[in-house]
Formats: C-alpha cells, sequence, structure tokens
C-alpha cells in the first residue's frame, strides 16, 4: 500500500483583487479534509495535483521533486500556488 502523505499548499504570487483574500505567503495543510480559508475555487484546481503528490507522484515539468506549481482559474486576478509533499525527513 502507497503512503499517504499531507501536502503543503503556499501562495508563492498573486497579482490584481483576488476575492478569497489569499496573499503570498498564505499556507495551508491538506491532509484528510479541506484547509480552512482556502477558496472552493483554488482548491478544485489544486486538487488533482495535490492528490498525486499525497500518493507519492511527481510531474516531469517541475523543477522539483514532490512539488507542483498551481495557479488558480482567475484569468484577471491570478493567484499563483506551489504545493509540497510534506516527507517525514522534511
Amino acid at each position: 500500500m502507497t503512503d499517504w502523505h499531507q501536502v503543503k499548499i503556499k501562495v508563492i504570487k498573486q497579482s490584481g483583487h483576488c476575492e478569497a483574500g489569499h496573499k503570498v505567503g498564505d499556507e495551508f495543510i491538506l491532509a484528510n479534509n479541506s484547509p480552512a480559508g482556502l477558496c472552493v475555487w483554488a482548491l478544485y484546481t489544486l486538487f488533482p495535483f495535490a492528490t498525486a503528490l499525497q500518493a507519492g507522484g511527481n510531474f516531469p515539468w517541475e523543477k522539483e521533486v514532490g512539488v507542483s506549481t498551481v495557479v488558480c482559474p482567475d484569468p484577471e486576478n491570478p493567484v499563483v500556488f506551489e504545493i509540497r509533499k510534506i516527507t517525514s525527513d522534511a
């Protein structure tokens, strides 16, 4: 059975006005529940990438293993999130 990892979601860039109020430096932990305060639209976009990292997957286009960078769906006010697998050695 595959180990299930928590992931840390961090806002690394934000342009315009985020309706959810996200700002650079905001952090959320995704484990077994939806993180309080995380925009639901962003969560819908982040979820497939976060789930892959939680299950031990990686993305070949990313420079770092265990990390994914994803942008929220608002093209006028994009929020860029870094999703990072939390490992026991971190």
